[in-house]
């Protein structure tokens, strides 16, 4: 959140920051650039900060450490920390600062190569004072304004810090939106944007930044969105727009007729909607950064050394829920291409069965919320044994993430939705590059290999936006079996996990019967469940039991189930076994869970709206269980 020329610049601030505080947070900070307003009395600007790490309390210990801020200030950036990297400390709050304590930057995002730029800069002696990725931006930006020519930014044209801003950022890569303040102009506010968005207001006499439109809400209609690498200046009253290369742009203007709460959901319905529209962009961060220059991979918090996890002999995955069914994958993804035997485990029976480990032994835990304390426990419970302990979650430095022995941070960002959705794809993408960096580790997968397959998931979000256009036809598909009573998920392979996820769905939303088998296990007792009226939702995109899949499928239809079917694109072949088809792209077959799922969210999420059920808090769940 950014404002200039306002009469009241922590009071608007911080506004904004508790209209965003829905989208969850660990840390909060302020930054202030003093002398901006009438009393100013002509002299020097500088910067005033305040920073807090507290959870979803940090906003309110922020606004109470204020009371000591400059009366006068008229400009400045507020920011609310959902962390990637680094821990959820006030060191690693934001605004950051650069070596001058002159400029201000705060961001939303990953910055890919900070690893790479920050040795840069340290080596050229700039000093760092936090674990992120953002500051490298400040001290970047540092270093591009000390060679802006003198004299730029005092006439008409660009400001000095727009053109270290777009200097900078021709040196940056991965997601980021960003604002920025320095005491050398002090009314003015530069934004920057590449994936993640950025929302521009502009007053009579003010402007504003913002990350979401409810910061900004009922403070100006006149709105407008930046574009992926658009730089913009912002001044009290008006704004400038260009690309990274200076070139003039007009900004898109923004017709918004939500209300808070409408626009806290983004303008859909319910909180779930908008979670399985941010599904592309959350795959898309969490395969940020992962390979780098010299075509290795990268995890984040890897204190296991390669000779640790060469060394090791077997796996066990152990999670609950959506997450136990991203485990399930993970085992085929993990066995085919690091060649080690996995084991998958129900995270509350793991324990108390007297499993087998040693040293030798890893064990990854996968949560949501990194304090499922079911897995908590398996982990610690396998700790004990002397195995080594690895996490899956979406919070950094939760508790999992500091018992462990290493993190790999899934970046789907908050989930507000009980139903795991984002997050659900986001660990099956993060545990296929575990399964990669195992297979690297212990060579059983070649540099042009790991290559190969980090592009087929890189294409995967622009797949996930086409999944998500066809929406509406999951929806009528839904209508069609709306009356239903009964539903069966079938699988084969990596389809499996894919079915029980889809039924789960199906029974947190709905309320509605509905089991997830392999189909093979069809004609072993589930078969004599099958009559009219029964709906058999098959997995049947094209991987290598598609056609023992078909032939599980003809059993029900010959019994009277209505059939439908998730397929690939033009497979006209299979879509005609079906009474209805939910088309997905092709992809490679162990990657084809994080598409074939999208349709199985819709269905659910269709069926119980149609049922007048809440899709965000189904009955009796939890988003966090933390007892056993």
């Amino acid at each position: 959140m950014g404002v200039t020329g306002a009469v009241d610049a922590v009071g608007v601030i911080l506004d904004g920051l508790r209209r965003l505080e829905y989208r969850g947070y660990d840390s909060a900070g302020i930054v202030l650039v003093e002398g901006t307003g009438s009393s100013g009395g002509g002299g020097p600007a500088r910067l005033w900060r305040a920073r807090q790490a507290g959870g979803t309390k940090s906003v309110a210990r922020l606004a109470e450490e204020v009371s000591g801020a400059p009366a006068d200030a008229t400009a400045g950036l507020g920011h609310v920390r959902w962390a990637t990297h680094g821990r959820p400390t006030a060191a690693n709050a934001h605004p950051h600062l650069d070596c001058t304590g002159r400029l201000a930057i705060v961001h939303n995002g990953i910055i890919e190569n900070h690893l790479e730029l920050s040795a840069e800069l340290r080596q050229a002696g700039h000093a760092f004072s936090s674990e992120t990725d953002t500051e490298v931006v400040a001290h970047l930006l540092e270093e591009a304004l000390a060679s802006v020519p003198p004299g730029s930014g005092s006439g008409p044209g660009p400001s000095a810090l727009a053109v270290a801003v777009r200097a900078a950022l021709s040196r940056v890569e991965g997601a980021f939106a960003l604002a920025v303040v320095h005491d050398g102009e002090p009314d003015l506010l530069v934004g920057a944007r590449r994936v993640s968005p950025l929302i521009v207001g502009i007053t009579e006499d003010g402007g504003l930044l913002a990350s979401d439109i409810p910061a900004l809400l009922g403070r100006t209609r006149h709105l407008y969105a930046l574009e992926d690498d658009q730089v913009v200046e912002v001044r009290p009253g008006s704004l400038q727009v260009t690309d990274l290369g200076g070139r003039p742009v007009e900004p898109r203007p923004l017709r918004v007729d939500w209300d808070l709460e409408a626009a806290e959901k983004g303008g859909y319905d319910d909180f779930m909607a908008k979670e399985i529209h941010e599904q592309p962009l959350a795959v898309r961060e969490t395969l940020l950064g992962r390979h780098l220059p010299d075509g290795s991979l990268m995890l984040d918090e890897m204190r296991l050394s390669g000779a640790e996890l060469r060394d090791v002999d077997k796996v066990f995955i152990v999670g609950c829920g959506s997450s136990y069914h991203a485990a399930m994958v993970a085992k085929y993804a993990i066995e085919h291409w690091a060649r080690l035997p996995v084991e998958i485990d129900i995270a509350s029976e793991f324990r108390y069965r007297d499993p087998v480990l040693d040293r030798r032994t890893l064990v990854i835990g996968i949560s949501q919320s990194g304090e499922t304390v079911d897995t908590l426990q398996a982990l610690r419970s396998a700790h004990r044994c002397g195995s080594k302990g690895l996490v899956v979650t979406n919070v950094v430095d939760s508790s999992m993430a500091r018992e462990s022995d290493a993190v790999l941070y899934t970046r789907a960002g908050p989930e507000i939705g009980v139903a795991s959705t984002k997050t659900h794809l986001a660990q099956i993408v993060a545990l296929e590059v575990l399964a990669l960096y195992l297979g690297q580790l212990r060579g059983t997968l070649s540099p042009d290999a790991i290559a190969e397959l980090l592009d087929a998931m890189r294409a995967l979000p622009d797949q996930l936006e086409e999944v998500l256009r066809r929406g509406p036809d999951v929806a009528r598909v839904a209508e069609g079996v709306a009356g239903a009573r009964d539903f069966f998920y079938l699988g084969r392979h990596v389809g499996y996990p894919v079915a029980l996820e889809g039924a789960l769905k199906l029974k947190e939303l709905s309320y509605l019967r509905a089991e997830g088998y392999p189909a093979g296990e069809l004609k072993h007792g589930p078969i004599a469940l099958i009559e009219p009226g029964t709906v058999v939702v098959g997995v049947a995109t094209r991987t290598r039991l598609w056609e023992k899949l078909m032939s599980n499928l003809a059993e029900v239809k010959a019994r009277g189930a209505t059939v439908v079917l998730v397929v690939n694109d033009g497979d006209e072949e299979t879509a005609a076994q079906a009474d209805a088809v939910c088309p997905v792209p092709r992809t490679r077959p162990l990657f084809s869970p994080v598409l074939d799922v999208v349709p199985l969210q819709f269905l659910a999420y269709h069926l119980a709206r149609s049922r007048g059920l809440d899709v965000d808090r189904p009955r009796n769940l939890a988003k966090v269980v933390t007892v056993e």
